[in-house]
């Protein structure tokens, strides 16, 4: 049998869509998620995309996620939006975020968007590439679960806390740019210990704080930070912004991601939209040429273009595993 198989951006969509509908997720929830896995797995992000479904299944049949909670906005200022995701799935309360600022934005030139009571928002620059899409820039930050210590100490305290950006080109794909707080995203360590792999050595540390290739040992020590103490104080800035500004839990608040039982996570994410100034185009091309025109100079996001585009033409070479997974799952 073969270890993978390879479906269609549309038939992948589809049957995620029907499984999330299987557990009790109204059709738009269903798409909303399904959507974000593919695009995620699409991106070559494979630690948002189909490793989720299973997890995202076992946790919406418990009740730990609410598939059918109904997202609530209200106009906190003339420039900023609240979002109560309600315990259910981040991704409905993304979309309502980002077509209500986008749109605040364009008269306001500029909108913050605090989302609460949320879940795992998978790939980020699948988000902010949306507002990218609308002429707009995007700036987004979310909590995850405690993974990352504090500068000096051994405990995990922060999340991955990632950050994204992106911003419209005058031509071609927007700039986009998403970046994880440790050294990889976690999901590529649960993606691992998904499929019995190892990981490299500067991933991740087990539970006495020792450098460990195995994710399993991995997921229940502590991820390796970016650029030491700088690392751990941007994931500082993420848990303000994404906790304390939106009333979320913190990340050693917030239960598992994984996990079917205990609460709901209730982490936040936090969204700022800006309406670019006259003449915004033109200078950002000037900065970007800049970088193009060096030698061995990479444009970030230029990798998960490259396997977007490779989906399109191709299909998504997925697991088979999470394929027969997802088939059963949307017949249970």
């Amino acid at each position: 049998m073969s270890e993978t198989e390879t479906l269609s951006i549309q038939a992948a969509t589809e049957l995620l869509a029907a499984t999330f509908k299987a557990s009790g997720a109204p059709e738009k929830v269903a798409a909303s998620v399904a959507d974000a896995l593919v695009s995620a797995e699409a991106d070559g992000q494979v630690g948002h995309g189909f490793s989720r479904l299973e997890d995202y299944v076992a946790q919406a049949r418990s009740g730990k996620i609410r598939a059918d909670a109904e997202v609530e906005v209200t106009q906190a200022a003339p420039a900023a939006l609240s979002v109560d995701a309600n315990s259910g799935f981040a991704y409905p309360a993304l979309d309502a975020a980002i077509e209500r600022g986008s749109a605040l934005a364009e008269t306001q030139g500029t909108a913050s968007i605090s989302i609460t009571n949320s879940h795992h928002c998978g790939a980020l620059s699948v988000q902010v590439e949306r507002i990218a899409r609308k002429g707009l820039v995007g700036i987004m930050v979310a909590n995850t679960p405690s993974a990352i210590a504090p500068w000096g100490a051994a405990a995990p305290l922060f999340g991955t806390n990632p950050i994204a950006f992106a911003a419209p080109r005058g031509e071609g794909a927007p700039l986009v740019i998403d970046l994880s707080l440790s050294q990889v995203a976690r999901g590529k360590v649960m993606h691992a210990a998904k499929s019995g792999k190892t990981i490299p050595e500067g991933w991740a540390l087990d539970a006495e704080g020792r450098p460990t290739t195995d994710p399993v040992e991995g997921l229940k020590g502590s991820m390796v930070p970016i650029g030491g103490a700088k690392g751990t104080a941007l994931a500082l800035i993420v848990e303000v912004l994404a906790s304390a500004m939106t009333g979320a839990n913190r990340s050693d608040q917030a239960s598992s991601f994984f996990l079917a039982d205990g609460p709901p996570p209730g982490v936040g994410q936090f969204l700022m939209i800006l309406k670019p100034s006259e003449g915004f185009a033109e200078r950002l091309e000037a900065l970007l040429g800049l970088i193009e025109g060096m030698g061995g100079a990479r444009l970030p996001g230029a990798r998960r273009s490259e396997a977007r585009a490779k989906a399109e033409m191709e299909g998504l070479t997925v697991p088979s595993a999470y394929v027969d997974a997802a088939r059963r799952l949307a017949e249970a």
